[in-house]
C-alpha cells in the first residue's frame, strides 16, 4: 500500500505543478493581448458585416428619392445611383480612420466626428423622406432601422476597440511580472502584480523631470515619463497649464 500512496502522491505533484506552469502562462500579458487581438478582430469583422449591409440596405431607398419621377433607365435615374456611394464611402473612409486611431487610443479631431454624423444624418434623412411625406408610420420605422443601426454601429465599433486596447494595456500593468526559473526550462515563477499607472502619476513625474530651460512637448513627457504616444498629450498639456497657472501667481 505504501508505494501506491507514494505514486499517488507523486502523481498529484506532477498534476499540480503542470497546473501552476499553465496558470503562469494564461497570465502572461502576451497570451492576454493575443486573446483580446483575437475577440478586437471579431468583433470588427461583425461590426463592418452589419454597416455594410445596413448601407446596402438604403441604396435602393437613396436612389428613389434621388431620382424622384425621373424614367427608369434614364440619365437621371442612373445618376440617383451615386449619391449614396458618395455619402457612404466617405462615411467608411471616416470608419477605416477611426479604426486605425483608436487602435492607439488617438483621438480625432471635431471635423471627423461632424463629418462622420452629418453622412450618417444624410443616409437617414434621405431614406425616411418619402415615408414621412407619405405619412406612413411602417415605412418611416422601416426605412429608420438601418440607417439608426449604423449610426450606433458606427459610434458603438469606435469605443469597444478604444476599450479593447484598454483593455490589453491593464492586461500590462495588472499581470503578473514573469521572469525565467532557474529549476525547469520555459518554467515562469510570477511576482507581485504591476499596480497600474495612472494619468495622475505620469503628470507627477513629468512635473519632478521638468526644468526650465525645457519645452514642454508629447515628445519630451515620452522621453520623461514612459507613457504611452495617446496619453503623452494630455499629460504635456496639463503640465504647461499648471506651469502657465504658477507662473501667473508669482
Amino acid at each position: 500500500m505504501e508505494p501506491r500512496a507514494s505514486t499517488s502522491a507523486q502523481r498529484l505533484a506532477q498534476e499540480a505543478a503542470e497546473a501552476a506552469e499553465l496558470r503562469s502562462y494564461q497570465a502572461d500579458p502576451d497570451v492576454i493581448a493575443l486573446r483580446v487581438e483575437k475577440v478586437r478582430a471579431q468583433v470588427d469583422r461583425l461590426c463592418w458585416a452589419g454597416i455594410i449591409l445596413g448601407l446596402a440596405f438604403t441604396m435602393a431607398n437613396v436612389q428613389s428619392f434621388a431620382a424622384g419621377d425621373a424614367a427608369a433607365w434614364s440619365l437621371p435615374w442612373l445618376a440617383a445611383w451615386l449619391l449614396d456611394p458618395t455619402v457612404s464611402l466617405v462615411l467608411l473612409a471616416i470608419l477605416r480612420a477611426e479604426q486605425v486611431t483608436a487602435r492607439y487610443q488617438v483621438r480625432t479631431g471635431r471635423w471627423v466626428r461632424r463629418a462622420k454624423w452629418f453622412t450618417l444624418a444624410a443616409t437617414y434623412v434621405m431614406n425616411t423622406w418619402e415615408s414621412y411625406a407619405a405619412a406612413s408610420l411602417s415605412g418611416v420605422v422601416l426605412h429608420s432601422v438601418p440607417p439608426l443601426l449604423v449610426f450606433v454601429a458606427a459610434e458603438a465599433v469606435t469605443d469597444l476597440r478604444d476599450k479593447l486596447t484598454e483593455a490589453v494595456n491593464v492586461a500590462f500593468a495588472e499581470a503578473f511580472s514573469v521572469t525565467r526559473g532557474s529549476d525547469r526550462p520555459g518554467r515562469r515563477t510570477p511576482r507581485k502584480p504591476a499596480r497600474r499607472k495612472l494619468f495622475r502619476d505620469y503628470l507627477v513625474e513629468a512635473r519632478e523631470a521638468w526644468t526650465p530651460d525645457v519645452v514642454i512637448t508629447p515628445a519630451w513627457v515620452r522621453r520623461a515619463t514612459g507613457c504611452s504616444r495617446g496619453l503623452s498629450p494630455r499629460v504635456a498639456e496639463a503640465l504647461a497649464h499648471e506651469i502657465a497657472q504658477g507662473g501667473e501667481r508669482s
